[in-house]
């Protein structure tokens, strides 16, 4: 397909935000994806929002209200008030939906969401991001090595966490940040451990009681394969399910796609308790696209290519 026929697909990323290198790394994946494999029929548009809030377009400055001659659908990956402002130029937009920064910041409010749906949460804690000056009032503490202040840090949120809930710990990014692990903490030290590693990633940190039961990991997309809202099989990578457990998981990825808003893709990880509790451990509203992930795995469960998901996702978004 010759250039000027090709649809035009803006990759938004940067901004002001605390995931401004984040959204640089997911919007540089999109690019890539859609070079790599799509390329006969879009034609990615690098849309940059720099930390002053100006927009670029190709690495030239440009008013937002300039990209409805430039683009016919944008993904955006950095904050979703730039969503409302495309939206109001009437440009498509593939984004997360108008509550998920609210969920994200507060998982408080999420947990009162689901509940309405019956969906239970686990109990936790959020450790902000470590600030020498502000976690370290005492003298004293500040008198030993870097190193030093972050295990006594460690160690009184620990203490924190232990008054609130029991063992087993799960410790991790706020933000899902991949570059710290997941740890699985069984005793205090293990804990202190966990909490340390991410203060030295520099990241918030979440703090959950582990729930035991079967993970399920359940990707939506409306519309697809003319289905309302569409979930893909979920398969037994992570325990064996009865149809039954099947059919209650994908209700429950259906009722959040709808509470949620999400118009477009909805990840839902949840976990199923041998008493058939269902509790919700996280969403993410932007698709894996690498050749490993869990959502290439489930495209191909259904005889799918992982760029025909991605194609129907931006045809549908300019419907």
């Amino acid at each position: 397909m010759p250039a000027k026929d090709k649809i035009r697909v803006g990759i938004l990323r940067g901004g002001d935000e605390e995931n401004y290198h984040s959204s640089l790394g997911k919007g540089g994946e999109i690019i890539s994806y859609l070079h790599d494999n799509l390329l006969h029929k879009y034609r990615p548009i690098d849309i940059l929002v720099d930390k002053e809030g100006v927009w670029h377009a190709k690495g030239v400055p440009i008013m937002p209200v300039e990209l409805l001659h430039k683009v016919d659908v944008v993904w955006n990956l950095s904050h979703q008030r730039f969503s409302n402002i495309l939206e109001s130029f009437s440009i498509p937009v593939i984004g997360v939906p108008p509550f998920a920064p609210f969920f994200r910041e507060s998982r408080e409010m999420l947990r009162k969401n689901m509940k309405k749906l019956g969906i239970g949460m686990p109990r936790h804690i959020v450790l902000p991001l470590y600030q020498e000056d502000f976690d370290l009032p005492s003298p004293r503490l500040r008198q030993g090595t870097a190193a030093q202040q972050k295990k006594e840090y460690a160690i009184r949120k620990a203490k924190e966490v232990f008054q609130k809930f029991s063992s087993p710990w799960i410790v991790k990014s706020y933000t899902s940040d991949r570059n710290m692990g997941i740890h699985l903490a069984k005793t205090f030290p293990e804990l202190v451990n966990s909490i340390e590693d991410g203060v030295m990633h520099g990241k918030s940190i979440l703090v959950e009681e582990f729930i035991a039961g079967k993970v399920a990991t359940v990707h939506s997309v409306p519309g697809f394969r003319g289905q309302e809202i569409y979930t893909f099989p979920f398969g037994t990578s992570f325990g064996i399910f009865s149809d039954e457990e099947k059919r209650t998981l994908a209700t429950m990825a259906k009722k959040l796609h709808d509470h949620t808003g999400s118009r477009h893709y909805l990840k839902s990880d949840f976990i199923l308790t041998p008493r058939g509790k269902v509790y919700l451990l996280y969403l993410e509203h932007e698709p894996d696209l690498k050749p490993d992930s869990h959502f290439t795995q489930v495209c191909e469960q259904i005889g799918a290519k992982t760029h025909h998901v991605i194609e129907h996702i931006l045809e549908h978004a300019m419907k």
